[in-house]
């Protein structure tokens, strides 16, 4: 099943893609977990002010709960529309005591004036038969099921919304676990076909995506946590992520796709620059982080025309370039592709790659010397021994972009054969990783890290000893969290000049922008932002 012909909720009457207003009618809500009424009826405050639209009070939680004593309170006194949730152990929660006194519990918030009320499917139809004829004309039945495991296949996540809807449930809700991120297409294709409100999301990291894009789907809610780390769910997004971050209030049918591709993903600053410049700029787009296992099945999946390009990285730059359609020349010769768009006219993928122009740009600036390439002069690299260390994606453009400049470039990998295979297409040296610290045939070299040796968590490894690190004159590492790796730290300890991976990493992001949006790129607003993020 792909994404390439589902149709889009609320197609038609679309509203100019540069308009900030609110485009879905999705809306946010806040689990309310705590141990005791007045707690809750603080983060109750917190979620008002935070903006969203309601609160899950999960009763659950609460200690020594009496429905008597405390539903009142939590009802009346909370500043936003309630669902109220008693989930039991056998669904996920913390409930683990008498069934009957559980429905009872729910009955007794109805009466009360919940807005909501959530029922698991597995006793959906023993709920209805308590309350026939009862029901408050207020209260709306969320009928949910959970399922922990994996997402099931689209025909077997189809049968269970017809079997929700058949219990008499007013809002539809089902929550998987996404194994892999192309799990969240059969929850947008779940959301775009439902008859009746519906809640689908895919827990977990991979399915991030489908916890903001149903608001482009047609999602009748989202959940967001008032802080990071006090979750409902597995994968859950904070309420200032899902507002601030990902601009959520701005989603709708028209919002196009982008995001950066890569396996790990969570430490990406990508998703704050493009969003904040997407809005800067009025472009109704947004950027993701895509926490991808195969490239090719999550293209193969999400072949809309709404997911439009991509950034790549670690360790999927060549893995991308097999899936394009049309090459561009540069990513061809290097070998690795740190871009991809969509093109609007036949949906073919492109690919590009820009990471040289950001490196190799930063390193001649630092050096003292222009970007030879855009006034013919001259490069300051030219004649120099530039080490490149790593021969993957990143490190082929390296490779490629120091000798476009004329230097002499020594490739050191942990794999000698990857090491000559791209020393051999650029005409240099091949060294082992394990070689480097001995390798010094003369001053004044520039050393180039582009393996994720040092990034987040693991910020105390180094590729290279800090003595061996006296041989040279200027030291590059890719790596942007942290900004100062113990490398970059080391590096300047013995005098050299460093550069740092945000220097890559923004003007690689002006280009990218730029190719997405096809509007100019606002340079200082996504330096700002990153100096904010970093």
């Amino acid at each position: 099943m792909t994404l390439s012909s589902i149709p889009l909720a609320g197609e038609g009457g679309r509203r100019n893609a540069t308009v900030k207003e609110r485009r879905n009618a999705t809306a946010i809500c806040a689990p309310v977990m705590a141990e005791s009424v007045d707690q809750m009826l603080i983060q109750m405050g917190k979620a008002r002010e935070l903006g969203v639209d309601l609160v899950e009070v999960r009763i659950d939680w609460l200690k020594n709960f009496s429905a008597s004593q405390h539903l009142d309170i939590l009802i009346k006194q909370s500043p936003l529309p309630t669902l109220i949730t008693c989930r039991p152990t056998w669904e996920g929660g913390r409930y683990d005591g008498d069934e009957s006194t559980r429905q009872a519990a729910l009955r007794r918030a109805m009466e009360l004036g919940a807005d909501y009320i959530d029922i698991e499917l597995k006793v959906a139809d023993e709920f209805f038969n308590s309350i026939q004829g009862k029901k408050p004309g207020k209260v709306k039945i969320i009928v949910s099921s959970h399922n922990y495991q994996n997402t099931p296949s689209s025909e077997e996540i189809g049968n269970l919304a017809a079997r929700i809807q058949s219990t008499g449930a007013d809002i539809v809700k089902i929550a998987t676990t996404a194994l892999d991120i192309t799990d969240s297409a059969r929850i947008f294709q779940l959301l775009v076909h439902s008859q009746v409100p519906t809640i689908g999301i895919a827990m977990g990291e991979r399915g991030l995506m489908s916890r903001i894009l149903c608001a482009k789907f047609g999602g009748f809610l989202t959940f967001g946590a008032l802080e990071a780390g006090v979750v409902s769910a597995p994968g859950q997004p904070t309420i200032r992520e899902l507002l601030d971050l990902y601009n959520f209030r701005h989603i709708g049918p028209d919002t196009k796709v982008h995001g950066v591709i890569g396996n790990p993903i969570g430490h990406s600053k990508s998703p704050h620059l493009y969003n904040a410049a997407f809005e800067s700029a009025g472009f109704n787009g947004i950027y993701l982080p895509l926490l991808v296992d195969s490239v090719a099945n999550f293209l193969n999946t999400y072949s809309s025309p709404d997911f439009v390009g991509y950034s790549y990285t670690i360790p999927h730059k060549e893995a991308g370039l097999k899936c394009c359609d049309e090459i561009d020349p540069i990513a061809k010769a290097i070998g690795a592709v740190s871009c991809m768009i969509r093109k609007p006219s036949d949906g073919k993928l492109i690919g590009y790659n820009v990471d040289y122009l950001g490196a190799i740009g930063a390193i001649e600036e630092a050096l003292g010397g222009s970007n030879g390439s855009s006034n013919g002069a001259v490069s300051p690299l030219a004649g120099k021994l530039f080490v490149v260390i790593g021969a993957g994606g990143a490190g082929k453009a390296l490779a490629y972009g120091g000798k476009e400049k004329g230097a002499r470039v020594v490739v050191a990998n942990r794999t000698y054969d990857k090491a000559q295979e791209l020393a051999g297409k650029v005409g240099g040296k091949a060294i082992t990783l394990s070689e480097l610290d001995g390798f010094h045939p003369e001053d004044g070299m520039i050393l180039a890290n582009t393996t994720s040796v040092g990034m987040k968590p693991k910020t105390d490894a180094t590729p290279i000893s800090k003595n061996a690190l006296s041989r040279y004159s200027l030291v590059f590492d890719a790596i942007y969290t942290p900004k100062w790796t113990r490398l970059l730290q080391e590096a300047q300890e013995t005098g050299a000049k460093v550069v740092f991976g945000t220097e890559m990493f923004i003007n690689q992001a002006f280009v990218q922008f730029e190719r997405f949006t096809g509007l100019p790129a606002p340079k200082q607003l996504i330096r700002d932002t990153l100096a904010k993020n970093t």
